[in-house]
């Protein structure tokens, strides 16, 4: 049955390949996109696109670019969009032939009831590891702006619910999911990134230390942010900074780790670090607000940098959850609580308590200043905060249990 699987799965990539290259022979690609070829894939409908460029991308030489659309399994109106970056050792068509088995790249297999949209970076000279070996610096890159560009096509033009898009890859895609993710939080709602190969990408596009941000540039809230990555794994060995970076930056972070390598198989990786799935991110809206937790008392020691030969796996902010209650003009009230061992199977002891400092993120209704004073009340306790210069308000070391807590905070007493 493997071998059959296996085969199957080869034969469609193979057929991608040659339906895409003939189809597109001879003519010249343009923008918008041009449907190439209606198709089926694993039972669902399958789209194939090509495309040229668009003038205000940057690019120094013209190119054609393809990408796929799969369809949900069962049309419905109003569906969620599912994003994959493909890593170094595969194209758009490999990429999706990977579905076809379980086991095999797992982050690359779209829910059933999603739109899933494969995008690729190895047809063009300059798109390598998503722009960023080729564009060092903090300046948007063109093949960044090819991705967002599609992105937004395809949501304009499968009717997609835009609170729902989510952005994933592994390994070079994991690059380049945290670097061109972080840097569209007004895109995507939540990102996962399986084993990113180097987080230089993020940290050159979000200005992180030793950079600041510079005064002329505005930075959406960012997406939530999911990273499983091995201690084990040589190319996860700059992880120190970025962690630091989004703890620092009060960026929404919930990581995994354990020596499990360089792996893309989530039943193995599972037997390494069972939470890796444990978060719901496809859950997550961009429409509505989210607390940040940082500073946990519940954090794992990070084996970054210095303890790579540790065999222990850990976590960061793994265990807290949230549920918005209400916002209005004036305040926003939000619950917070760590899940409940009845609720998550786990190998890890889950906390029944924890300290954490929360902020408030992708706020909807509420406006608040920078530098301006609000008043916030949790449970029994209560105080003031003062928003940071980009507006955020922090409220530091919250006492959260197992029992549902509300969090208010309002720009009057």
């Amino acid at each position: 049955m493997n071998v059959l699987v296996r085969t199957s799965a080869f034969v469609t990539a193979m057929w991608l390949n040659v339906a895409v290259s003939t189809s597109v022979s001879g003519q010249e690609a343009k923008w918008p996109p041009e449907k190439k070829k209606e198709s089926e894939f694993t039972e669902r409908k399958l789209d194939t696109f090509q495309h040229g460029v668009k003038k205000e991308w940057g690019y120094t030489d013209p190119q054609k670019d393809t990408f796929l659309v799969l369809h949900p399994k069962q049309a419905k109106p109003n569906a969620p969009l599912y994003v994959v970056l493909h890593s170094a050792g595969h194209d758009v068509n490999s990429c999706l032939g990977c579905t076809t088995k379980v086991g095999n790249h797992d982050i690359y297999h779209a829910p059933p009831d999603f739109f899933a949209l494969y995008l690729d970076c190895k047809a063009n000279k300059g798109d390598w590891w998503w722009g960023s070996e080729k564009y060092k610096g903090s300046e948007v890159c063109p093949t960044e702006k090819r991705v967002i560009d599609t992105v937004k096509w395809v949501i304009k033009e499968y009717g997609i619910d835009e609170n729902r898009v989510y952005l994933c890859g592994n390994s070079m895609g994991g690059s380049g999911t945290l670097g061109i993710g972080m840097r569209n939080g007004d895109v995507f709602a939540a990102i996962k990134a399986n084993v990113p190969a180097k987080t230089e990408h993020v940290s050159s596009r979000m200005y992180f230390a030793p950079k600041t941000v510079p005064a002329d540039v505005t930075l959406p809230d960012p997406p939530i942010a999911v990273d499983y990555s091995a201690q084990n794994d040589t190319w996860s060995k700059d992880h120190a900074g970025f962690i630091k970076a989004m703890n620092d930056r009060k960026y929404a972070l919930f990581m995994y780790w354990g020596p499990f390598g360089h792996a893309n198989n989530h039943e193995n990786i599972l037997k390494v670090n069972d939470l890796i799935n444990s978060f719901d991110w496809l859950s997550v809206k961009k429409n509505e607000a989210y607390p940040v937790f940082t500073n946990a008392s519940t954090n794992d020691p990070s084996p970054w940098p210095d303890q790579l030969a540790d065999k222990k796996s850990g976590q960061i902010n793994a265990f807290f959850r949230w549920k918005n209650v209400s916002e209005t003009a004036d305040a926003i009230e939000t619950k917070l609580f760590l899940v409940k061992a009845a609720d998550l199977k786990t190998a890890f002891t889950i906390p029944t308590e924890a300290t954490a400092d929360v902020s408030l993120r992708r706020i909807q209704k509420l406006k608040v200043a920078p530098g301006a004073t609000v008043y916030w009340t949790f449970g029994t306790a209560n105080g003031e905060a003062k928003a940071d210069a980009t507006g955020c308000v922090t409220i530091p070391g919250l006492k959260i249990t197992s029992e549902p807590t509300s969090l208010s905070v309002r720009t009057t007493k």
